[in-house]
């Protein structure tokens, strides 16, 4: 029997539906009851995790987040995934007691590790930069990273937060002078370190040369609840 998948979803909404898609085509399925069980809390109202993160705002997003994951975990969740990156920084007091959720820095360095990758650009909150949650986690494996300098940095948040949490489509102008940039400072991938990006691979405004930590994370949680295609087993 396969095992249960527990989504802690709405940060932000967008980012929860694809990466119920994505659990969805990665999976190694011939009929409806060969898919994997998903049990979604959609929870839009838990705080934004930047705002917290960076003291704009006093509103802590934990006491959120953890009551979805002990939702989730009364309701038989084996395996749990939160489409979000920068809630990450809070992943010590999210799993002190109960299950562990699967760890989208820890996934992508692994993948860009098997891949050989020396050098990755991130594409990620200011929240998930300032915190350096990539850039150490990347180099515990040896792979040095690149980061948008200010001016770059503002052009993924406005992707991020006028573009897609305003429910617009992102602007392929912003998306071109971030990835010139970080190309242009040694960076041989780039990583869409925001779940909120992976809409820019979606819609065909990225390509080869990006990692979708959202492909990352659905790519583990088949591979620890189901049966994994084959076509996925790399995504480099």
């Amino acid at each position: 029997m396969r095992k249960k998948l527990g989504v802690i979803g709405g940060m932000g909404p967008l980012a929860t539906a694809l990466f119920m898609e994505l659990v969805i085509e990665m999976t190694d399925a011939r009929q409806d009851k060969e898919h994997i069980c998903m049990d979604i809390v959609n929870t839009p109202t838990i705080p934004d995790r930047t705002d917290y993160i960076l003291g704009k705002s006093t509103d802590c997003p934990v006491e959120g987040i953890l009551s979805v994951k002990k939702e989730l975990e009364s309701r038989g969740a084996d395996v749990l995934a939160m489409p979000c990156n920068t809630a990450f920084y809070f992943y010590e007091e999210l799993v002190k007691e109960g299950l562990p959720i699967i760890h989208p820095i820890e996934e992508t360095a692994i993948c860009l590790k098997d891949a050989g990758i020396k050098n990755a650009g991130i594409l990620a909150t200011d929240g998930t930069i300032q915190t350096k949650l990539f850039q150490e986690g990347l180099k515990q494996h040896g792979i040095e990273t690149v980061i948008p300098d200010e001016v770059h940095q503002k052009l993924v948040m406005s992707m991020i937060y006028d573009d897609v949490k305003a429910g617009k489509p992102i602007d392929s102008g912003k998306m071109q002078a971030v990835e010139e940039y970080l190309k242009s400072k040694g960076a041989q991938v780039l990583i869409l370190g925001c779940t909120e990006l992976s809409v820019a691979k979606r819609n065909g405004l990225v390509g080869p040369g990006y990692l979708d930590t959202l492909e990352v994370m659905a790519r583990k949680a088949v591979s620890e609840c189901g049966v994994l295609k084959a076509q996925y087993e790399k995504l480099i």
